[in-house]
């Protein structure tokens, strides 16, 4: 070690930078201290720490050496010299629990209240270190029992609750210790034991009469923390000292103990708030579901406790985080776990191997066990949530939604669900067929961004499921235009009159139901041929433009969850 770093660490002390009569002081050995004393040697000179004997002697007990050393030098000066970072020598006494060394320098002018650079008190490294002895000496002596412990204003009775220290903390009530006092952050001693699960401290300061509504400078409650770090007891011990479950922890004035307990997955406590929590936070049009919460925190058993209570599976929508419904939330929470890569390409290489062969990841389980659990508790299912199913590349959600019901008309985000649908176009096999045999009227996708923008195979397995010699004027319009600059094939296409047969299969189909579309099975048990029902079903184009037959996408999503 070079000569700079050694005079600059000052956490270490070097018997050649200590003086001998540090060294003696530090050793206990009083006939060497008598002997140097009598040489003349100083009392004051400091090692590379900035110790000198009478701290070495306060630090390691040798209480015949500092007798010593004060009667060498008696002045308040000496008994009161800090080392560099401003430790005296009844810092060290009280942080090692020397009783009586601390008796002895308090009783020769020591100062009680005396700081170090980080405003640290002896009273605050007593309480640290457990000495209950020296704390009653101390106090005795004057020493301030709301004295700090650091720049950020954390005292005394802090520490002694976050140690959950109960003697200590039942002397320092005693002596005075404000219950109330906060630290830079607006945190009580309260707050604290509240929020560390300290459950002893936290009776003590209640029974005391601390303030259980106490509120942080970000608005938080001891409710409010303890409920979001999952400490039960501490919970129930502060509804049942009156703490309000209905007090808004946030400048917003929306989040609640019950918003806590939901994203970070606490259901004992859940079940403990939602009896006392009023119901307006899933209502009111500036305020946001815990259902909200559960969803965001993806935790299925908070979600389905609020469901079983009557929460909304739809709520109300959510201002705050820029989402319609739980449902919206829930794909735009699982997406956000998937990694940003470079490439589009890549991208969808990484969703789809969530998606297949079973490797789904945690993140895509838990996004399909919060939808099953909206829908089984009755979540309305729209247009959004399948434009979302697009923009993300979750085909077999997509067509999931289809079977339970997601209504195909009227819409309100058209023009949405359409954006999202010219990009997922490339894939269109996975998605367009189970949307158009459903019942979907293709008409609402022929518009210029669709017509224009899609190639000529998609655009012409759309027109499959339409009368193109009947379209709108300004639809056979913008067909016309993108004719004229596609190919031979997709022209003649367009030019070509369309068949009776074609005609008849649209005719059937218009005349169903909407739920009788959802699957085959309807229009399997129809009075006709077999090759009729194939007909109507599409097989030919279907297999004509290879689509794949897909597996039961309700035994997918099940054994995904």
């Amino acid at each position: 070690m070079g000569l700079v770093e050694k005079i600059m660490d000052f956490t270490e002390a070097y018997a050649d930078t200590c003086s001998t009569v540090g060294l003696a002081a530090r050793e206990g050995n009083v006939k060497i201290l008598r002997k140097l004393l009598k040489q003349g040697r100083s009392i004051d000179v400091a090692d590379n720490r900035g110790w000198m004997p009478i701290h070495e002697a306060a630090y390691h007990n040798s209480i015949e050496c500092l007798r010593i050393l004060i009667h060498a030098d008696s002045s308040e000066n000496y008994i009161k010299t800090k080392t560099f970072e401003g430790f005296c020598a009844l810092h060290f006494a009280a942080s090692q629990g020397h009783r009586k060394i601390a008796q002895i320098l308090l009783e020769a002018g020591a100062d009680p209240n005396a700081t170090t650079l980080e405003d640290t008190t002896p009273l605050f490294l007593a309480v640290e270190n457990g000495h209950i002895d020296v704390l009653r000496l101390l106090l005795q002596h004057g020493a301030n029992v709301n004295g700090s412990h650091s720049m950020c204003g954390w005292n005394s009775l802090h520490q002694a609750s976050f140690q959950e220290n109960v003697d200590i903390i039942k002397l320092l009530l005693k002596k005075g210790a404000n219950k109330e006092c906060q630290d830079d952050f607006g945190i009580t001693p309260l707050f604290l034991a509240a929020q560390y699960g300290k459950l002893e401290s936290l009776n003590i300061l209640i029974s005391s009469g601390a303030n259980v509504n106490c509120q942080a400078l970000d608005k938080a409650t001891p409710l409010f923390i303890a409920s979001q770090e999952g400490h039960t007891k501490c919970v129930e011990l502060l509804l049942s000292g009156g703490a309000d479950p209905n007090l808004y922890c946030n400048e917003d004035s929306w989040q609640l103990p019950i918003h806590a307990a939901a994203q970070m997955g606490h259901t004992k406590i859940l079940d403990l708030l939602i009896p006392l929590t009023n119901r307006i936070c899933e209502t009111g049009p500036d305020k946001v579901s815990p259902v909200y919460s559960a969803v965001f925190g993806g935790h299925e058993k908070c979600l389905e406790l609020l469901l079983q209570n009557g929460y909304s599976p739809d709520a109300q929508i959510c201002l705050v985080f820029g989402f319609s419904s739980p449902m919206c939330m829930a794909f735009q929470k699982e997406y956000n776990v998937i990694k940003p890569m470079e490439t589009e390409e890549n991208q969808w290489k990484q969703m789809e191997t969530m998606e297949t062969n079973g490797n789904r990841t945690k993140a895509c389980s838990e996004f399909l066990g919060i939808v099953n659990i909206l829908l089984k508790y009755g979540a309305q299912l729209n247009e959004l949530h399948l434009a979302y199913c697009l923009k993300h590349e979750k085909f077999s959600v997509f067509r999931y939604f289809l079977k339970k019901g997601c209504p195909l008309a009227p819409w309100s985000h058209v023009t949405e669900f359409i954006n999202h649908a010219v990009k997922a176009q490339v894939k269109y096999k996975e998605w367009l067929p189970h949307l158009l045999l459903a019942g979907f009227d293709p008409l609402t996708l022929l518009c210029s961004s669709w017509i224009d923008s899609v190639s000529e195979d998609t655009l012409i397995f759309t027109l499959e499921f339409t009368n193109w010699k009947r379209l709108p004027p300004a639809v056979e319009k913008m067909l016309s235009a993108r004719a004229l600059n596609s190919s031979w094939i997709l022209q003649q296409w367009i030019a070509s009159v369309p068949s009776l047969a074609h005609l008849c299969r649209l005719e059937i189909r218009c005349s169903l139901k909407a739920n009788h579309l959802k699957s085959d099975s309807f229009i399997r048990q129809l009075p006709l041929p077999r090759s009729l029902h194939n007909y109507l079903l599409y097989e030919e184009v279907l297999r004509m433009n290879e689509v794949p037959e897909l597996a039961d996408d309700d035994e997918e999503i099940s054994e995904a969850t």
